[in-house]
């Protein structure tokens, strides 16, 4: 009887990251499991890029919020994903001619992701929200084929002056469901993105909506307060609790 012990050296690294580490070889092949596993987590971020947010059941969500959609230039998934330029772009027949002013404009644009957006963007709202009291919020605007630059025109419609933009993030192999946080001060169109902070990865195994929110809290009040945003925006993480225990 064998008293020899099986030894894998990439199991401690396994258990810290959904890398694909040391997914071991039949032969000069991969294993059935690897196989099926990396074509099981393909199809999951294809449908994540492909899919469409239910709009109406994340207003329902968002409630008592109030909410209103606005498309973009993009009038199909397929055009979407072809012309970049058209999902930054509002319909301009959506947007408000004109109207009151807000301090805050939240915008929670379905992006890459729409798992990420239909799974996240209202606990991950309402949790900034909570933090943001004090303030005036835009009605959150629903983006429909929507790119992060979307959401300056869009809040700039609404008189905001700093955008909050929940976007589903570019699928990976081992996230089909990350949402991301794009803060921009004195939204307009042509925004560079040097002049926006960005929170990512929110998700279940992630960052945590509370700790999102928290984030995207702290940058906001400081935007507002030294009236700048981005690269000149710099986190201090003791501000925000990250250094407690």
């Amino acid at each position: 009887m064998s008293n020899s012990v099986d030894f894998d050296p990439f199991a401690r690294f396994r258990n810290a990251t959904r890398a694909r580490i040391g997914i071991g070889r039949t032969g000069d092949a991969m294993t059935t499991k690897s196989v099926l596993d990396f074509q099981l987590a393909h199809a999951r971020a294809r449908d994540a890029v492909h899919g469409a947010v239910d709009f109406a059941t994340l207003a329902s969500d968002l409630a008592p919020a109030q909410t209103v959609l606005v498309r973009s230039l993009a009038k199909d998934r397929s055009t979407y994903l072809t012309r970049p330029d058209l999902g930054r772009r509002p319909d301009p027949a959506d947007l408000p001619k004109a109207g009151d002013r807000y301090e805050i404009a939240f915008i929670i644009a379905d992006g890459l992701s729409a798992a990420a957006v239909q799974r996240h963007a209202a606990p991950v709202y309402k949790a900034a929200a909570r933090r943001l009291g004090g303030f005036s919020l835009s009605p959150v605007i629903l983006g429909e084929q929507a790119r992060v630059a979307f959401g300056d025109e869009a809040a700039a419609a609404y008189g905001a002056q700093v955008a909050v933009v929940l976007v589903g993030e570019r699928p990976g192999l081992s996230v089909p469901d990350s949402l991301g946080a794009y803060i921009t001060f004195a939204p307009r169109l042509g925004c560079r993105d040097s002049e926006r902070n960005c929170i990512s990865n929110i998700h279940d195994d992630g960052l945590s909506y509370e700790l999102a929110a928290e984030k995207i809290a702290w940058l906001v009040r400081e935007a507002l307060r030294l009236k700048l945003s981005g690269v000149d925006l710099k986190e201090n993480a003791s501000e925000v609790g990250l250094l407690d225990g």
